[in-house]
C-alpha cells in the first residue's frame, strides 16, 4: 500500500497560509483541514481525534500546525514502540515555532530542520547529542542503516561524557559532524558493507551500496496449466539463493539497496517476495536501458546488466538455475575512498501501476474511501474532462490527461503508456466503472494490443457507486427484486440486439435500468423501448427517470410508462422501469417513494434471507 508522504494538519483557515509554505517543499503532502472552518484543503475531516490517531497508526508523518499539547493527548494513547513511531511536529499558526514531539528514530529532527529552513526559524530541537555533535546516532540519514540501534543511546551518552570516538569507513554526514574523533578512542563507529558483528563499543552503520537483481531465464508457464500458486511460494527459491549469495560475499542484508529487474519480468511475483524478505523496494529498467548495460559491459545476462545499471559499480556476484538468474553488483567508489549509497528513489522506475476508479454518480460523499486514496496517490489522472473535474481537490498536483467522451480506445492506450513508464496511472469514470465505463476498455485494450511492456503494470478496479444505485436509493428501492440493465447506445452494438434484451427482459418482468437513453443524434431508441415494453407491461408501470446525481441541477422525476417520452431524458439520465411488482407509495407532502417488494408472489411470502 503506498503512503500519503506527509499529512500538515489545520484546524482554521488562519493556519493555511504557513500551510501551504510548508506543502510547497513537500513533494506528496497533503493538506487536512477541519471541516466547516476551513476551505481550499485536500482532506477535510470532521474528528480530529480520530483522523489524527488514523494516520498515526498507518505511518503517516504529521505536522499539526496547532499546540503541542492537543497533539500529545491526542497520540498518547499509542506511544507504545518509539521505533516504529512516525515524525509527529508542532507548527505555531503563525511560522514562529517548529517543534518536533515524536519519530526522533525516524527523521523528525531532520524534518523539523527543513521546516524551519522554510518558515525562517530555528526548530526547538531538545536533543542533547544532536545540540552538542550536530547529529542523531539513533537516526542516520537515508543511505545508511544502524545495525544495532539498542546500543546508540548508551553509546552517546558516553560521547557526551567524555569519551571519544574512532571512525572506520568514510560517510560524509559523521564526518561533517561535531563528533570528538580520535584515532585511539576505544569506540568505534564503522561504515562498512560487510556483514560484523556490533557491539555496545561498536556502532556499525551499513551504506546501502548493494544492489540485487534477478530475471527469468525461461518464461513462466501458463496459468491455466500451472493453476493457482500459493502466495506464501512465490519466490521460495529465490529468496534462498539471494540471502545464500549475500552470505557468500560477507554483504550485510542491510546494505541492500533494493531489488532491481527489466520492466519485462514486472508482474514476477518472486520479486516482491524477496524485496519483502529484504524489507527493500523493487525498481524497474525498460529493455532499452538493460540492453545499453549490456553493450557497455559486454554481458548478456539480464540480472547482470540491472545490477550494473543500478549500482554504476561492479558485479560481485552471479548464479543462475534453470528458470531465473541473480546477480549482486557494488555500488561505485567516491573518489576512490567511499562506496556511494544507491538512491533507491532516483534509480530505475517502480512499477507502473493503473487503477480504473469510480467516482460514483458525482458528489464526493458518494466517493469511497478506496477511490479517494487512489486518487491521493495517482501521479496521473486520465479521463473525460467532465469526470476529470468530479474529483476535485483530489485533483491538485497531478497529471491531468484530458480527452473527448467518445474516445475510450485512445484514453485506455494512453493509461496503459503512462503506467508502463512507472507512473500511478487513475483512470477515471462517474458512476461505476465496470458498468458500461472505463475498466472494460481498458481490458479490452490490453488484450488486442498485448503491448510486452503494459505485461508487467499492476491493474486493479476500484468500484464507485453507479447512476441506477444512486437513483434507486434518491427514490427509495426500485431494484429491490431482480433487474438488469440495458444500454439503449447502437454505437457499439446494433439495435436489433438492444431490441431482443429489451424484449427478453420485458418478458421476463424484470426492473429494467436503462443507460445512455438519449442523446442529439439518437433521440429515436427510448420512443421504440417504451412501445416494446408497453406489449408487456401495464402503462401505469412507475418509471423513475434521475439526472446528473449528486451534481448541480440534480433531479429525480417519477411517472408511468405511458407518459415516458425522449424530451424527460438525455445522456445525463438513468431511467428505472419498473416491474408489474413494482409500487408507488404518495406521501403526505405530495412525494413519491418507488419500491420493488422482496416477495413476488403475495406479500404475506416469508423471506427467504438467513436469520
Amino acid at each position: 500500500m503506498i503512503k500519503i508522504a506527509l499529512a500538515v494538519v489545520i484546524l482554521g483557515n488562519n493556519s493555511i497560509p504557513i500551510a501551504k509554505k510548508i506543502t510547497s517543499v513537500m513533494p506528496g503532502a497533503q493538506l487536512y483541514g477541519l471541516a466547516g472552518r476551513t476551505c481550499d484543503v485536500d482532506v477535510s475531516f470532521t474528528e480530529f481525534g480520530a483522523t489524527l490517531r488514523e494516520l498515526f497508526t498507518n505511518g503517516v508523518p504529521i505536522i499539526g500546525i496547532c499546540a503541542t499539547g492537543i497533539l500529545i493527548r491526542t497520540l498518547a494513547p499509542l506511544l507504545a514502540n518509539k521505533r516504529q513511531e512516525p515524525p509527529v511536529l508542532a507548527v505555531a499558526e503563525d511560522g514562529s515555532a517548529v517543534v518536533p514531539l515524536l519519530g526522533g528514530l525516524n527523521g523528525v529532527n531532520s524534518l523539523a530542520r527543513q521546516i524551519a529552513e522554510v518558515l525562517g526559524v530555528k526548530p526547538a530541537i531538545t536533543t542533547t547529542g544532536d545540540i552538542r555533535f550536530g547529529i542523531a546516532l539513533e537516526d542516520p540519514p537515508v543511505g545508511y542503516r544502524l545495525a544495532n540501534p539498542d546500543d546508540a543511546k548508551s553509546f552517546m551518552s558516553d560521547l557526551l561524557a567524555g569519551n571519544s570516538v574512532r571512525l572506520e569507513g568514510n560517510a560524509p554526514w559523521l564526518m561533517n559532524s561535531s563528533l570528538p574523533i580520535a584515532q585511539d578512542a576505544e569506540r568505534v563507529i564503522q561504515i562498512t558493507e560487510k556483514q560484523v558483528v556490533p557491539t555496545s563499543t561498536r556502532l556499525v552503520y551499513h551504506p546501502t551500496t548493494v544492489a540485487i537483481a534477478v530475471s527469468r531465464t525461461s518464461p513462466p508457464a501458463p496459468s491455466h496449466k500451472q493453476g493457482r500458486v500459493m502466495k506464501m511460494e512465490w519466490g521460495s527459491e529465490e529468496i534462498a539463493l539471494v540471502q545464500q549469495m549475500l552470505v557468500d560475499a560477507e554483504l550485510a542484508p542491510a546494505s541492500v539497496a533494493g531489488v532491481f529487474a527489466s520492466t519485462l519480468d514486472a508482474a514476477n511475483p518472486a520479486l516482491q517476495a524477496i524485496a519483502d524478505a529484504l524489507n527493500v523496494t523493487v525498481r524497474f529498467f525498460t529493455p532499452d536501458e538493460i540492453a545499453a548495460v549490456m553493450s557497455q559491459n559486454n554481458t548478456v545476462d539480464v540480472a547482470a546488466a540491472a545490477a550494473l545499471a543500478a549500482s554504476s559499480g561492479q558485479l560481485v556476484m552471479q548464479r543462475q538455475t534453470s528458470d531465473f538468474s541473480c546477480a549482486i553488483a557494488l555500488a561505485e567508489l567516491a573518489e576512490g575512498i567511499a562506496l556511494l549509497p544507491i538512491h533507491i528513489n532516483t534509480t530505475g522506475r517502480p512499477r507502473g501501476r493503473l487503477t480504473i476508479v469510480g467516482t460514483g454518480p458525482g458528489g464526493s460523499n458518494w466517493m469511497s474511501p478506496e477511490v479517494k486514496k487512489v486518487l491521493s496517490n495517482a501521479t496521473d489522472l486520465v479521463g473525460y474532462s467532465t469526470y476529470l473535474k468530479l474529483v476535485g481537490s483530489l485533483g491538485k498536483g497531478k497529471r491531468w490527461h484530458e480527452s473527448d467522451n467518445r474516445e475510450e480506445i485512445a484514453r485506455a492506450r494512453m493509461a496503459l503508456d503512462l503506467a508502463a513508464e512507472g507512473r500511478l496511472v487513475a483512470v477515471v469514470s462517474s458512476g461505476d466503472p465496470g458498468i458500461y465505463a472505463m475498466a472494460a476498455a481498458v481490458f479490452e485494450v490490453l488484450e488486442k494490443e498485448a503491448k510486452p511492456e503494459w505485461q508487467g503494470i499492476e491493474i486493479q478496479v476500484a468500484p464507485g457507486i453507479s447512476a441506477m444505485q444512486a437513483a434507486a436509493a434518491k427514490i427509495g428501492a426500485p431494484l429491490g427484486h431482480d433487474f438488469c440493465t440495458i444500454s439503449l447506445s447502437d454505437i457499439l452494438k446494433p439495435w436489433s440486439i438492444i431490441e431482443q434484451r429489451i424484449t427478453a427482459a420485458a418478458q421476463a418482468d424484470f426492473v429494467i435500468a436503462f443507460y445512455n437513453p438519449v442523446s442529439k443524434q439518437r433521440t429515436w431508441q427510448l420512443a421504440e423501448a417504451k412501445n416494446i415494453l408497453l406489449r408487456y407491461r401495464h402503462p401505469d408501470t412507475p418509471v423513475v427517470l434521475a439526472r446528473n446525481l449528486g451534481r448541480s441541477g440534480e433531479s429525480i422525476q417519477v411517472c408511468t410508462l405511458e407518459h415516458l417520452v425522449p424530451e424527460l431524458a438525455d445522456m445525463r439520465t438513468v431511467i428505472l422501469v419498473g416491474s408489474s411488482k413494482t409500487r408507488m407509495i404518495e406521501r403526505c407532502d405530495g412525494s413519491i417513494w418507488v419500491y420493488t417488494p422482496r416477495h413476488y408472489d403475495s406479500p404475506s411470502h416469508k423471506s427467504d434471507r438467513s436469520s
